[in-house]
């Protein structure tokens, strides 16, 4: 069996990829919790906290590749750390002010979505898989996905308790403690220091070359339309979800106990993705994860809301939520190398933030000019369905640049 660890260094990047992204993915899935007092301290409507949900998406997703490209070019290390000072001027501007009108769409929108884009998802994942070779990467980047799912299991447990007992203004300087961490904790996500599963022409390609190649493989551009869906959908949960708990009477700790619960269960749906992703084809498993979501909200949204189906859509989309990150990174890997992981991946998740906007947007725009959050998920089937499909025709076989390998 392939030992999982290749060297010393691989498990300290693993360490701080894991923290890097429990603590950005942790506090980017307390947002959703935030709305009712900015309504009444700020006078946010659901439409503008929508938009300031989906500019930080698409923010993310604009900065994913150029942090992406300067990871690969400088190292994960310096990238993320730059991206979590960036995170703290958010964060701040956002209990400190000016945090009304524009500036509240410049702070919660534009600053916290370019600082994802460096500690979030793409660049750890990708820094991760570079110090990995092909037959154990999904494990590892799962494990590192797995983390994000501890903070999205731990942060809406403490953000709500402290949102009651304490207020929002205080809510987030804590945030800046854990902020701080992360500061530190990144300068351990160390560049790797030979391009592992790799030929000449893999360690020689240049940048252009890397960009026209991807772009010109059908199943990378798939693979780029398939990751839109798995924004809109997740995006649309974590941040609608509270709203739309309340619009069908239920208490708002139930939206809390349904993002703990996905956050709990996706660290073994990211973690059974990661293995299931060294033993089958991983657009086979991509497939059957969207057509899996289709059936999870079709349950939720048509059965009558209470605990019980509220426990149940948790565990369910918990299960799927991040378990398309490891085959989606794994797939870009094994077709193109790692050499430009993190800047071909940033691209892959510049489309899921895309996606990731228009869930967040549409689900307040649907809200507050028809009085139902029911059109936006409704385009989430459907999105499943075009999705389960999309993946098929994706031809996983390592690309012949990268075929004879030292």
């Amino acid at each position: 069996m392939q030992k999982l660890f290749p060297n010393k260094l691989s498990l300290i990047v693993l360490v701080s990829a894991c923290s890097v992204i429990l603590i950005s993915m942790g506090l980017r899935q307390t947002f959703g919790l935030f709305f009712e007092a900015f309504e009444k301290g700020l006078g946010v409507t659901r439409t503008e906290f929508g938009l300031a949900i989906g500019i930080q998406m698409l923010f993310w997703g604009i900065f994913a590749p150029i942090f992406g490209i300067l990871a690969d070019k400088f190292g994960g290390n310096k990238a993320v750390f730059v991206g979590f000072l960036i995170f703290a001027l958010g964060i701040f501007m956002l209990y400190s002010g000016p945090n009304t009108g524009i500036y509240f769409q410049i702070s919660l929108g534009v600053l916290v979505g370019i600082a994802l884009g460096a500690t979030a998802i793409g660049v750890p994942v990708s820094e991760t898989g570079k110090h990995f070779p092909n037959e154990t990467r999904t494990i590892a980047t799962g494990i590192v996905t797995a983390a994000a799912s501890i903070g999205y299991f731990l942060s809406p447990l403490l953000t709500k308790y402290s949102l009651v007992h304490f207020d929002w203004e205080n809510t987030l300087k804590y945030f800046m403690i854990f902020i701080a961490f992360g500061l530190v904790v990144s300068l351990f996500l160390f560049p790797a220091k030979t391009v592992i599963n790799s030929s000449k022409a893999d360690r020689d390609q240049t940048f252009l070359s890397a960009l026209k190649e991807a772009f010109s493989h059908k199943g990378y551009v798939l693979l780029v339309l398939g990751f839109f869906v798995c924004g809109f959908q997740i995006t649309l949960v974590g941040t609608h979800i509270p709203g739309y708990m309340q619009d069908r009477g239920m208490e708002g700790w139930s939206a809390t106990i349904i993002l703990a619960l996905i956050g709990f269960f996706n660290i073994f749906g990211t973690l059974g993705m990661g293995y299931l992703g060294t033993k089958y084809k991983k657009k086979n498993l991509l497939s059957i994860l969207y057509s899996l979501r289709a059936v999870s909200i079709c349950i939720f949204i048509f059965s009558p809301p209470s605990m019980i189906n509220s426990i149940i859509f948790g565990i369910t989309f918990g299960l799927l939520w991040l378990s398309t990150v490891p085959p989606t990174n794994g797939i870009v890997a094994q077709i193109f190398g790692t050499k430009y992981l993190s800047t071909l991946f940033g691209i892959v998740f510049l489309c899921h933030q895309f996606g990731a906007f228009a869930g967040a947007f549409l689900g307040g725009y649907f809200f507050d000019n028809y009085g139902s959050y029911d059109y936006a998920w409704y385009m989430a089937i459907a999105l499943s369905i075009f999705a389960t499909f999309v993946h098929y025709p994706i031809n996983e076989n390592r690309i012949q640049r990268v075929d004879n390998t030292i």
